[in-house]
């Protein structure tokens, strides 16, 4: 798998006629208690399963877990800033929520272009979340990709 190389100019990301099947990117972020609390402010899920330790001990996963949008939205970090990087915009996206997240928890996230409609300027995207070596999250996106100018 081809690894994206660092850009040097953070306003642009790359044209879809950068792009090719196979380039990937990854992010490596810590989920802290903040990340979950400020969540949970900003989105205004303060379902007790995030926020109270001692409900959260009595449900399937023993404690309390990170919003499983919280640690998707490590995909779109990605997408948004190296890989299409800035400029690229969603059209869909699919997940799948495999494993929980807690706090003090590594979430490395890895994308990579699946497919390319140059015609469409639509870039499919596979996109997998891991702690350590358990996935966590997976899913597939459709990006749209501006051309190069001409």
């Amino acid at each position: 798998m081809d690894q994206v190389p660092p850009r040097l100019d953070n306003l642009v990301g790359f044209f879809l006629e950068d792009l090719h099947v196979g380039m990937s990117a990854r992010i490596a972020r810590t989920v802290t208690e903040a990340d979950i609390l400020m969540f949970a402010g900003v989105s205004g899920d303060t379902n007790p399963l995030h926020l109270n330790e001692l409900y959260a001990q009595g449900t399937m996963f023993r404690g309390r877990i990170a919003h499983g949008i919280l640690t998707a939205s490590l995909i779109s970090a990605v997408f948004g800033t190296l890989l299409p990087g800035p400029g690229a915009v969603y059209v869909t996206q699919n997940l799948r929520f495999k494993a929980p997240v807690r706090a003090g928890d590594t979430v490395d996230t890895r994308v990579t272009v699946a497919d390319i409609v140059a015609e469409k300027k639509r870039v499919t995207m596979q996109a997998v979340c891991r702690v350590g070596e358990r996935v966590v999250v997976d899913g597939e996106a459709i990006l749209m990709v501006p051309s190069r100018p001409a």
